[in-house]
Parts: structure tokens; sequence; C-alpha cells
């Protein structure tokens, strides 16, 4: 009976300590990117002579567990988890100018989280788009490149995400330099031409962008896209 005991209280801590992970990998993550981030640049450098912080919180991604049932917490933590792999992809491979320097970095690129081994572009495309369909994830995802929203200085937070997507995607879309509009032509950043179902399921894509604008593009602007900048989003 004793025996039974002591197995019973041994899985008992064993699953007390998973669901915990998730807490605890949140408040890693947001100590991680205010400590490294900063105007939506990151600290390679720093990081790269230090891998300690970045190093534990890959090790806590592997052991969280996560439920698309808990929708909010699952986002938020698949989000950070994408842009912290990015991270680490590229301390792994410092220095480097490019991700694109790195044959794979997206697609053929592993990583263990949450008990899996998983590229980028499966965290994006199968854990995110296409559970969710909310485009507003293009504007949280960050690649490691200039030509990319910034990354903010805390992580996504499951009581915090709606309000964070929300802002993060106006901030995209009000930002000149990111949607660049004259007169009656407007040119967009490639991630409106390679994910361009995600902006079209109810209009067009300036109807999306409008959507979260303080200065409205005309309906009828020639819409074309620049060429996308894939030099590091470093410090």
């Amino acid at each position: 009976m004793k025996y039974k005991l002591v197995i019973l209280s041994f899985f008992a801590s064993l699953n007390f300590g998973f669901s915990q992970s998730t807490s605890e990998f949140f408040k890693a993550a947001d100590a991680f990117f205010k400590t490294n981030v900063s105007n939506g640049k990151v600290a390679y450098s720093k990081i790269n002579n230090n891998k300690e912080a970045l190093n534990t919180l890959a090790t806590l991604a592997e052991t969280v567990s996560v439920s698309k049932s808990d929708a909010k917490t699952y986002q938020a933590f698949w989000i950070n988890a994408y842009n912290i792999s990015v991270i680490k992809g590229i301390i792994d491979n410092y220095p480097i100018k490019s991700p694109l320097d790195k044959k794979g970095f997206f697609d053929k690129t592993k990583y263990k989280i949450a008990g899996e081994t998983i590229t980028l572009n499966d965290i994006e495309n199968k854990k995110l788009r296409a559970q969710f369909g909310d485009a507003r994830f293009h504007f949280v995802l960050v690649c490691g490149a200039v030509g990319c929203p910034p990354l903010i200085n805390k992580a996504y937070l499951p009581n915090t995400l709606e309000a964070q997507l929300q802002k993060q995607t106006e901030i995209a879309l009000n930002n000149s330099s990111f949607i660049k509009v004259k007169k009656n032509k407007v040119e967009l950043s490639e991630i409106f031409k390679w994910y361009k179902e995600d902006f079209v399921k109810k209009g067009t894509e300036i109807d999306y962008i409008n959507t979260f604008r303080t200065d409205k593009i005309a309906p009828k602007s020639k819409v074309s896209y620049y060429t996308y900048n894939w030099n590091l989003n470093k410090q």
C-alpha cells in the first residue's frame, strides 16, 4: 500500500509540474524578450555571448503541453515558440547576415517543441494558420528579418493576446514603411502576396488593410508589392 502511494505521489508531482510548465514558459519568455529586444530589433551578439537564457527557454518549450481547446494559451504559446525558435536558429548559425543564408532555415531545420519535432513553417502553417484562420498572425510571427513587422519586447500571453494581436496589426498596417501609399497606388509587403488567401476572405487586400487603418486607402488603388528585406533584424 505504501509503495502504491509513493508511485501515485510521483505521478501527481509530474502532472503538476507539467501543468505549471506553461506559466513558467511564458514568464521566462517575457523576461528574455524584455532583456534582448528593443525597438523591434534583437541583440543577437549579446545573446550569442551568453546563450544560457535562450537555451533554458528552448528546454522549457520542449516540455510544455498545450491544447487547442484552450485557444488563447495555445496560440500565445506557438507564437512565442516561433519567435524564440527563429532567434535560436540565428544564434545556432551566428554570425549570419540573413536567415536565408542558412539553407532550409524555415522548412528543414527542426526544433523540439511541446513534445514534437517541428519546423518554423509547420508552426506557422499547421499550428496557427490552418487551425484558426486569423491573418493577424502575420504581424506577430517575426522571421528574423528587417522586412518583418517588429518583434515586441514582451511575450504574447493568453489574457492579453487579443489586444496584442490587434495592436501589432494596427501598428504594421498604419506604418508608412510597411504600407506605402502614393496617390492612387499602394505598395504592399510581399507578405500580402505570399499569403494572399488569408487577406481576401471577405474582400480585397485593401479592404482588409483599411479595417485597421486610420487613414484609409482608396479602394481602387493599384496594388503592387515591394521587395522583402531579408537582412537580419539585429540591434
